[in-house]
């Protein structure tokens, strides 16, 4: 059905700021495993990370927010049955399908608790396009091993695969979304109004929350009032008072940082109330000094009132990667277009540009939102 070359172009990660457009062997597949041809891949800031500060060995091909389409299954079979978290479901050669790179185990301390991304089996990366698996997305064909495959969904016909590459960055989101103890009609403050941020933003909307949105830029501002924003507020070139917070939106339930800034850490925690969450997405840096980064970037150090959480009882808490478990929630927010992604993506580079799209990424503009690597013609 499908004529697979022996060959293939992949962007060949060689070293921190180093990514090379390179011809390498199309993954070979085992029994169970599906040879997938990329169609789209979504630039994540993770990604962006290692490449910057060469925080892994090379050689590697990164990219995990995959779509594409299903050309082979190992072991000579034309179908597939996949046992996901409440289904099963039937993959054929053809299928148009949406990747997800990390699935627990389900039986370890961590996943009884619901801990997945500290998983064993989660750490694992199940796609590669060659090399030690990454993720493989700027390639032009993956590999997607058994162990991951109750992650993959297929994409209905009436949805694109741009919309499929945004599962895996909206189930991050979604995830933290449910750490939340929120209630109909309460507050929340979004720090920052990227690609995530935004997310966060429609997310609790539809959930009947009242988001205040802020952010440096007013054109992402104006974006975050048509995804649901109730308030907005700029903080270029000051910093924002808790009474000024106040004015325009009363006390906070809680508040989600989706920027790595310790000083909107230290803000929500004085605006939010007693009982209130701070959530932060963003602080991903390991600490290096004391009172480094501090002043807006974060350093990984933070000096805290406790009294604020023993007293006031605010929790401080944190979320990092997906939950494939809710899966299937997220699937039905983006095909439905309830949460309609397109929206987000601003920038399209070929393969071949990858490292142009990384660049993007790494330094936005203010018109850059979520930006994505589609596969050449």
């Amino acid at each position: 059905m499908f004529d697979i070359p022996k060959t293939m172009r992949a962007i060949v990660y060689r070293g921190a700021n180093d990514l090379r457009f390179e011809t390498i062997p199309v993954p070979s597949i085992g029994p169970n495993e599906l040879l997938v041809k990329v169609a789209v891949c979504g630039v994540c800031p993770t990604d962006i990370k290692k490449i910057h500060y060469g925080l892994v060995t090379p050689p590697r091909i990164f990219g995990h927010e995959t779509a594409g389409t299903i050309v082979k299954i190992g072991g000579g079979k034309s179908k597939l049955a996949v046992r996901s978290h409440s289904s099963k479901t039937i993959f054929k050669v053809g299928d148009r399908v949406a990747l997800h790179h990390h699935i627990p185990c389900m039986s370890c301390h961590f996943c009884r608790h619901r801990a997945f991304a500290q998983c064993a089996t989660y750490k694992r990366t199940g796609i590669t396009a060659g090399f030690e698996p990454a993720g493989g997305g700027y390639a032009e064909y993956v590999r997607v091993m058994p162990f991951v495959l109750p992650g993959v969904v297929k994409v209905p016909s009436k949805n694109t695969f741009e919309e499929a590459a945004m599962l895996e960055p909206l189930n991050t989101v979604l995830k933290a979304v449910n750490r939340l103890n929120l209630l109909r009609g309460d507050r929340v403050m979004v720090a920052g109004q990227g690609p995530i941020g935004l997310m966060f933003t429609r997310l609790l909307k539809l959930r009947g929350v009242n988001v205040l949105a802020t952010d440096l830029l007013e054109s992402r501002l104006k974006l975050a009032k048509k995804f649901g924003a109730k308030w907005t507020m700029n903080l270029t070139n000051k910093k924002s008072s808790a009474d000024e917070f106040q004015k325009r939106a009363g006390t906070f339930d809680a508040a989600v940082i989706a920027v790595p800034s310790d000083d909107a850490v230290d803000q929500s925690l004085q605006l939010i109330r007693g009982g209130g969450q701070v959530l932060l997405f963003a602080h991903t840096k390991r600490a290096t000094k004391p009172g480094q980064g501090r002043g807006g970037a974060s350093s990984g150090y933070f000096p805290l009132d406790l009294a604020s959480v023993c007293l006031d009882e605010k929790d401080l808490i944190g979320s990092y990667s997906a939950d494939f478990t809710i899966q299937d929630e997220v699937a039905r927010l983006i095909f439905s277009r309830q949460f309609d992604m397109r929206k987000l993506i601003t920038h399209r580079f070929s393969l071949g540009k990858t490292a142009e799209a990384v660049a993007l990424a790494s330094h936005p503009t203010e018109d850059s939102l979520k930006i994505v690597v589609v596969r050449d013609p």
